[in-house]
């Protein structure tokens, strides 16, 4: 018998896993890959997650790590350099890396992790979750923090699937050798599609992170759009097929609590299986290491409280509380950008007064003010 089972060693999970052990809780992280693993993801830290890495003890210099000053906006002619609000500070980090380190970093703090374990039911009784089974047998547990991604199997079995009045996105992405990996600005390119746009992510490895992301009910053809943007960029970038490494794969960005109810009898979601992706950005890594966080918060006070169940069921409002506001505008936003005209309307109106895109930046981006 565990404290808490987590269930998937992304970023939700393993900052969940690490704070819960740090509060000297025994933690058991069930993954069903093996490390290094990749994950499809635009690679970019936001100041946001950077604080929530160092709230985790996470050393965020050295290789690997290529520091971000802001994000640069094109759109048709027009093109605007947002620094991070009050000189904070980004990063880049590849997710092959990043997931490992997180998870290790948990396993430091004193959890333990099983990988190549993969959760195939839930473990329930008296209408509660009290475990989960897996490949290999049965695992107990006082609480089970589902943070199994867009797909989370465990959060299906337990009949919670994602809601239709949600936008779902999809992204593609594609490293390439390229000179403009040191460009220190998350560069975006705003109208490629309505409600979609492009990226160019520099690594500082000699390698940019490129791709797409829209609203896959728009567009499902990702290759196509990402292979046409492609071809209209300079030669001299170096995004061309004989500089690329690796294949253009894709991914579900699951948006806008895309997954609710966040907390049910005995088990918490968080990150991509509660659906903790910003619809207006696409971003999900900070979003997902604080619901960690917060999972884990609420986790060990409920174990210090007489009434532990009325303290679990304030999981989903600290959730909301901490992002319901880009949440809620972001859900509004990708609506309106479904038209092509209001989409090139706000790109260039925008682009052209910097303090409205600094304005927007805060409060869709969910950035710290």
């Amino acid at each position: 018998m565990h404290d808490v089972i987590v269930v998937g060693a992304g970023p939700a999970g393993s900052s969940a896993a690490t704070h819960l052990a740090r509060s000297g809780l025994d933690v058991l992280v069930l993954e069903k890959t093996s490390f290094p693993r990749e994950k499809v993801c635009g690679d970019g830290l936001t100041p946001r997650a950077v604080q929530e890495l160092k709230s985790l003890g996470v050393v965020t210099t050295g290789p690997g790590w290529f520091p971000t000053k802001g994000v640069r906006l094109l759109g048709g002619d027009r093109r605007l350099e947002l620094p991070w609000p009050n000189g904070g500070l980004g990063l880049t980090r590849t997710r092959a890396d990043l997931d490992e380190i997180l998870a290790r970093n948990a396993v430091r703090a004193g959890a333990t992790l099983r990988e190549n374990t993969k959760v195939t039911a839930p473990l329930t009784a008296n209408g509660r979750v009290q475990g989960v089974r897996t490949s290999t047998g049965t695992h107990k547990a006082r609480l089970v923090i589902a943070a199994d991604g867009a797909s989370s199997r465990l959060s299906v079995a337990l009949g919670l699937r994602p809601r239709r009045d949600r936008p779902i996105g999809i992204a593609g992405r594609r490293y390439f050798r390229s000179p403009r990996h040191d460009d220190e600005y998350l560069e975006i390119q705003l109208d490629l599609a309505p409600a979609g746009y492009g990226w160019i992510f520099g690594m500082g490895d000699g390698t940019c992170n490129v791709g797409v992301a829209f609203l896959r009910t728009d567009h499902p053809d990702y290759h196509q759009l990402c292979s046409r943007w492609l071809a209209s960029l300079p030669p001299s970038w170096g995004f061309t097929e004989d500089n690329a490494v690796g294949p253009l794969r894709g991914a579900a960005l699951p948006m806008g609590f895309s997954r609710r109810p966040h907390y049910l009898p005995g088990v918490l979601l968080a990150g991509d299986s509660g659906g903790m992706v910003n619809p207006s950005s696409g971003e999900g890594i900070s979003y997902a290491l604080e619901a960690g966080r917060l999972a884990a918060e609420v986790i060990t006070s409920a174990f210090r409280s007489p009434f532990p169940e009325h303290v679990l069921r304030k999981y989903p409002a600290a959730v909301n509380r901490a992002n319901s506001t880009p949440f809620a505008l972001g859900r509004a936003f990708t609506r309106a950008l479904e038209n092509p005209h209001l989409m090139r309307l706000a790109t260039h109106q925008g682009l052209a007064h910097p303090p409205l895109m600094r304005t927007a930046l805060r409060l869709l981006g969910g950035l710290p003010t």
